[in-house]
């Protein structure tokens, strides 16, 4: 899921919080922990099926079990210091984990440039410059569809995300399209050519991959028919009605399925009952698959090493090592919101009150009184799966911090724990203006108990970036100024705040730059926290007690696709190349399309190179020429847009070639 500029800018305004008082203060009251949070898997099928109905049950509203989910959250990939000199000349994704590739609009291998746009998968010869495969991928009426890529090899995994996952803010269309995310396979060895597809019912959350190996995972809510409203029918009447149809409804309607296309024949799949797993605590109302796709497998089976593995839990985040695979859920978050048509108001600024898990379940034969809402619980819930081996995941251990997390960065695992940085309190998620707070909980990777924890950062404010460098981490909080705070995570047991640095505006994103540098890359913002334009940061960062600015380049009235995914951010460390899709626009106009903004940091300093764009179409309504992507491919950069891709002279920014889509 991506987000635009627009929405963004509104995510931003609704997510600011408040600095008051001092800058590190007592932690959240401690959450509640108790609940036996470790899965248990079902025995059977009917003791599967009475344990999601009792559930789903208790959680059912008078309109049902919801439709399309608004996720307030940041579909974000992370970012590893990319190609170090001993590797080959060209760049690659700008991921979290090294050796763990996320999806994203391109890739390479240094000899071709691949890229899916509008639905399109296109080969590019780096040589030659010239395309040299294309394949349509889905109809030209679902072009709008998001499409990213996997590649290993001579094969390709295009994940078209469909299933109407919508941005938190943004406004839901009715558009046609798949039921589902579909997951296609493409053979590369000469001609594209699709080998098979996967179509999942349910709504993609995200991917990682190991090798030749992918982890995908997606969520589902249950098939249940309800029963159609009549007339000025009482709410009462509604949710009695729709209690009786979760009773009715069979195992099939929770157990998620798939559907699978090779070699021109069809089927339909299901995870088997004995496959998915429970916590002690869970609504019933949807469920997390983790599928695996080999993509190395024989293509007469491309889809043989998939055997599901499905959780009884809500789901938004996913962080992958090569060993491991954590899922995170912020149980009964979610704000289920009905499909809108095009005029429709916009939802609200958050998420509805929802009900508590022990809502007692009324007899069938008494009309039952509806849910008592509450607040959601202050606790993210994360799950470990180990995925070292071919084959499913296994499930490891489960355990739950306060707060909730800003987004995959907020999670790193590092010589057997795993760090996780949240928000308590925020006051996009329920709470007071004044009492938002953060902190850093350190939990053993095996059993994901508890080791030690730092909190009372930023009262008031909440978490804007997190990084996490070894023993090391950063920590960026904001309402109207930015302190970045240095962490000292040596001691599992024990890890304390180091260092904090007090500047206006903030770090949305945070990229290593070399031995004891930091870059950020964010907004400059007023003394009152009013955003004024992309600017990217230059830290000192080699003194943990004592964090300082080196450098700081602003860009008025501008925004980066970079400051909510860091897949469009370019660091090439072995010339001091930085690049970011840069977007202006003058007060009162519409903002123009993004162009690529070219920078050299060196040891103290940030300059501006120059600006990259691509051409304009002839048609106005032809494809966007506002660039999305930047590579560094042997002694060229090549910029991506929907329109084309550029090459460029890395030094003075002259144009090389143009390689338009046509």
């Amino acid at each position: 899921m991506r987000t635009s500029i627009r929405t963004a800018g509104i995510l931003a305004g609704l997510l600011a919080t408040a600095c008051a008082g001092s800058r590190t203060t007592p932690g959240p009251p401690p959450a509640d922990l108790s609940g036996k949070i470790a899965l248990v898997s079902y025995t059977s099928c009917d003791d599967m099926l009475a344990g999601l109905r009792d559930a789903t049950e208790k959680n059912v509203t008078a309109w049902g079990l919801g439709g399309d989910l608004m996720l307030a959250r940041t579909d974000v990939a992370s970012a590893k210091q990319q190609a170090t000199p001993d590797q080959a000349a060209y760049s690659t994704t700008n991921v979290n984990e090294e050796g763990v590739d996320e999806p994203d609009l391109v890739k390479t291998d240094g000899h071709r440039v691949i890229t899916v746009t509008h639905g399109v998968l296109r080969v590019v010869d780096t040589e030659t410059r010239k395309v040299t495969g294309t394949l349509r991928l889905v109809p030209e009426s679902e072009s709008w569809l998001q499409g990213d890529l996997l590649v290993s090899g001579d094969r390709a995994l295009v994940l078209f995300q469909g299933g109407g996952a919508i941005p938190f803010g943004a406004m839901a269309k009715m558009r046609p399209g798949p039921a589902g995310p579909q997951y296609v396979l493409v053979d590369l060895s000469g001609t594209p050519k699709v080998i098979g597809s996967m179509t999942a019912h349910g709504t993609h959350v995200d991917a990682r991959q190991v090798g030749s190996t992918v982890r995908i995972v997606v969520r589902s809510q249950p098939d249940v028919t309800f029963p159609p409203p009549k007339g000025e029918t009482p709410e009462r009447k509604l949710l009695e009605d729709n209690r009786a149809a979760v009773r009715k409804a069979p195992a099939e309607a929770w157990l998620p399925s798939y559907d699978v296309q090779v070699g021109g024949a069809s089927r339909t799949e299901r995870v088997a009952c004995d496959h998915v797993s429970h916590p002690a605590e869970f609504t019933g109302t949807s469920l997390l698959t983790i599928h695996t796709v080999d993509l190395a497998a024989d293509p007469a089976a491309p889809f043989a090493a998939d055997t599901p593995v499905s959780v009884a839990a809500d789901g938004d985040t996913v962080y992958g090592t090569k060993d491991s695979l954590y899922v995170t859920s912020n149980p009964r978050w979610w704000n289920i919101a009905a499909t809108a048509v095009e005029d429709a108001p916009a939802p609200p600024a958050t998420p509805p009150a929802s009900t508590t898990p022990s809502d007692p379940v009324a007899p069938s034969s008494t009309p039952s009184p509806a849910p008592t809402p509450s607040t959601p619980p202050e606790r993210t819930e994360v799950h470990r799966f180990d995925v070292s081996g071919p084959g499913a995941p296994r499930y490891v251990a489960s355990g739950a911090v306060p707060g909730r997390l800003l987004n995959q960065y907020s999670l790193s695992e590092h010589d057997g724990h795993l760090r996780v940085a949240t928000t308590s309190g925020a006051e996009v998620f329920g709470g007071s203006r004044d009492h938002s707070v953060s902190g850093v909980y350190v939990l053993d990777a095996g059993t994901l108990r508890q080791q030690g924890e730092v909190t009372g950062l930023g009262s008031g404010e909440r978490i804007y970036s997190v990084r996490f460098i070894g023993d090391l981490g950063y920590v960026v909080t904001f309402r109207q100024t930015d302190p970045l705070y240095t962490l000292d995570l040596r001691d599992p047991a024990a890890p304390k705040v180091t260092g904090e640095l007090k500047i206006t505006g903030y770090s949305a994103y945070l990229h290593p730059g070399g031995p004891g540098r930091l870059i950020g890359i964010g907004q400059e913002a007023s003394e009152k926290g009013r955003a004024l334009g992309t600017q990217i940061s230059l830290f000192d960062v080699s003194d943990p007690a004592a964090p300082r600015v080196l450098s700081r380049f602003h860009q008025e009235s501008s925004g980066s696709e970079a400051e909510w995914d860091p897949h469009a951010f370019l660091y090439w460390p072995q010339s001091g190349l930085a690049m970011v899709p840069l977007t202006t626009w003058a007060e009162g106009d519409a903002p123009a399309g993004s162009a690529a903004l070219v920078l050299k940091v060196g040891d103290g300093t940030i300059a501006k190179t120059g600006v990259i764009r691509h051409p304009a179409p002839a048609d106005p309504a032809g494809l966007d020429p506002g660039i999305r992507r930047c590579l560094v491919i042997g002694d060229g950069v090549w910029t991506v847009s929907d329109a084309g891709l550029k090459v460029s002279d890395p030094a003075t920014l002259a144009d090389r070639a143009w390689i338009p889509f046509t």
